[in-house]
């Protein structure tokens, strides 16, 4: 199961119950917070926009999948990213039991936005 079927971020998150929601709360502030971003809907996520596609949040089933465009090139900062696909994307993926914090958070969000920015949107096929 994705994230639930959702028109805007608010709904996306009034739809979430439990660990779930209030992890996903915390996320979103804490992303929010980092750096100017659109929110919109994308794919059943969440999806956090500066200069192209830059993090996503989905909740699932059994755990919420913190997502990056340019994860690979977050594992410094955050090792427990697993890198996804064939590009540079790169998951955190998160359960009850899996501790991050705001601040971690906000600090990922805000290097995601600057590699997008300065790299160029990430999605763009050259």
């Amino acid at each position: 199961m994705m994230g639930p079927a959702a028109e805007t971020p608010d709904a996306y998150i009034a739809a979430l119950s439990g660990w779930q929601r209030e992890r996903c709360e915390m996320m979103r502030a804490a992303i929010r917070s980092a750096a100017s971003f659109e929110e919109t809907i994308k794919w059943t996520n969440l999806v956090f926009m500066a200069n192209g596609p830059c993090i996503l949040i989905r909740a699932e089933e059994h755990r919420v999948l913190l997502g990056f465009w340019r994860g690979k090139r977050l594992r410094d900062i955050e090792p427990r990213i697993k890198a996804s696909g064939k590009y540079e994307l790169g998951n955190l993926v998160l359960t009850e039991a899996t501790g991050v914090t705001a601040d971690q958070v906000a600090t990922l969000a805000a290097e995601a936005h600057r590699l997008n920015i300065e790299l160029g949107n990430p999605a763009a096929r050259t």
